[in-house]
Parts: structure tokens; sequence; C-alpha cells
């Protein structure tokens, strides 16, 4: 008798935790109880790619999808979406997404691939409630502070928004990593925490260059 995919046996087994017989810390989780949970296994697959260690990289992605299917058979118990959804979701949106490849789009580069991404993200959500009023949008509000400057700082660029650094402020790798530690370390030994730092100066950053957006709109719809 042929064995049924894995992932079937996969979902059985997350409906058979969650019912009354079941484990009792997973019947009295929730999205929410979740959260932490999906960002630890996310940081511990980047430690096993970090070490080309394939053994755990299987074990970690394993631990990863987890995540996936007990988020959706808890939405599934209250009807809101399941596996399925989830990923016909995201079937759908991946072939709609490469015109170049399912379709009859031309791209000379990847530059080109990325705009056309940009441009059917932006049509897909239009009109919604997810709309993206802004080249800003978009971007997690729960990134660590490094992260979520590089974002807005790429984003910012392409809407030109953001030069190019200064080029007396160019400065090596080691060097702007050895600056990044001092200035972490810095703000250690005042009490003061670094992230939260960033965090503040970046949403306060934020706030401005959507002001010059904004000033910039009549022009940019010449």
């Amino acid at each position: 008798m042929k064995k049924q995919p894995a992932i079937n046996d996969l979902l059985q087994v997350m409906v058979k935790l969650r019912s009354p017989t079941g484990c009792p810390w997973d019947r009295e989780q929730s999205h929410r109880t979740l959260r932490r949970h999906a960002i630890e296994e996310v940081y511990e697959l980047i430690d096993a790619i970090e070490a080309g260690d394939d053994i755990e990289m299987a074990e970690e992605l394993g631990d990863l999808l987890l995540q996936v299917v007990f988020h959706c058979q808890l939405a599934s118990e209250r009807g809101a979406f399941d596996f399925e959804k989830v990923t016909r979701h995201l079937v759908d949106k991946l072939i709609r997404r490469h015109p170049h490849v399912f379709a009859t789009t031309k791209v000379k580069d990847i530059d080109e691939v990325w705009a056309n991404w940009e441009k059917i993200k932006q049509a897909e959500k239009h009109g919604t409630k997810h709309a993206r009023h802004s080249a800003l949008d978009g971007i997690p509000k729960h990134l660590p502070a490094l992260l979520r400057v590089e974002k807005l700082a790429k984003k910012a660029r392409k809407a030109k928004l953001l030069g190019d650094s200064s080029p007396a402020r160019k400065m090596t790798k080691a060097q702007v990593a050895k600056e990044l530690f001092a200035l972490a370390e810095f703000a250690q030994s005042r009490g003061w925490g670094a992230e939260e730092l960033l965090c503040a100066e970046t949403k306060k950053v934020e706030r401005g260059l959507r002001r010059l957006e904004q000033t910039q709109l009549p022009k940019n719809r010449h």
C-alpha cells in the first residue's frame, strides 16, 4: 500500500495534538502565544545555514514548517483559512508574480524582475486595506532595528527620497563594523538600549521621508 505524502501525516498529527485528547500545551496555544516561537525557529535555521549543517538545516526547516501548520490549524478551527488555502494562495501568487517565467513577459535583468514584482504586488493590494499609498509602506513593524533601517533606506533610495551616502562618509566594511559595535557598546555603558535608540530614530527619519514624499507627489504625477 502506497504511503500518503508526509505533509498529510503532519496535518493529521496537528489535528490530533489540538484535539480534546491531544496535548495540553498544544491545545492552549494561540496565534499570539506562538509568535516568539516562529522568530526563534527562523534564527535557529539561520544558525544551521551559516554552519553549513544540512542535517540541522533539515530539522530546523521542519520546525519552521510546524509553525505554519500550527497557525493553519488554529485558523481552520475558527473558520478563517486552512493549509490548503495558504498553499493555493502561495502557488497562485508565485505564478502571478513571475510573468517572465509563466507568461510572455520579457525581462533583461534582475532589476527589471524586481520592478515587475513591485508593480504586480501594488496592483494586487490596490483597493484593499493593505493598499500601499507610499513607497515606504510594507516594512514589517517588528523587524530588528538594523534590518528596519536597511529596508527603509533601500525603499527610500528607490523612490529617490534618499541619495547615496556622502563620499566623505565612505568607510570599509571593517570600519563600519567597528563603529557599529563601538556605538552599541557606548550606549550600553550609558544605560541606553541601542536597539530602542535606533528604533526611535528610524521612526523619526521615516516620518520626515514621508513628509518629503508628499511634497514630491505633484511632480511625480507629471
